[in-house]
């Protein structure tokens, strides 16, 4: 199957998520405060996870406004590498 990989800054949710089957939860150390921040946020922390490399394509699901608990709303398929840094 295809590997999910679900990232979340709340450690609670990292723990209700590993109980979830073909799921591996993903602690990140902050809530994004925006798309681009978690697109490149999220694409850095795989990659140094070791389990997605440049070229690969990724699925990113978010709901927004970020921060917001309860729904998404957005999908965007990617490719590892092209993702710049969030201008502040």
């Amino acid at each position: 199957g295809v590997p999910i990989y679900a990232l979340t800054p709340r450690a609670r949710a990292v723990t209700k998520m590993s109980l979830y089957r073909a799921v591996s939860p993903v602690h990140m150390s902050h809530q994004p405060s925006s798309r681009d921040e978690l697109l490149y946020e999220a694409e850095q922390l795989l990659i140094r996870e070791g389990v997605v490399e440049k070229g690969n394509f990724i699925v990113i699901t978010a709901g927004e406004p970020m921060g917001n608990s309860g729904g998404t709303n957005t999908m965007k398929i990617v490719r590892v590498g092209e993702q710049k840094p969030p201008t502040a």
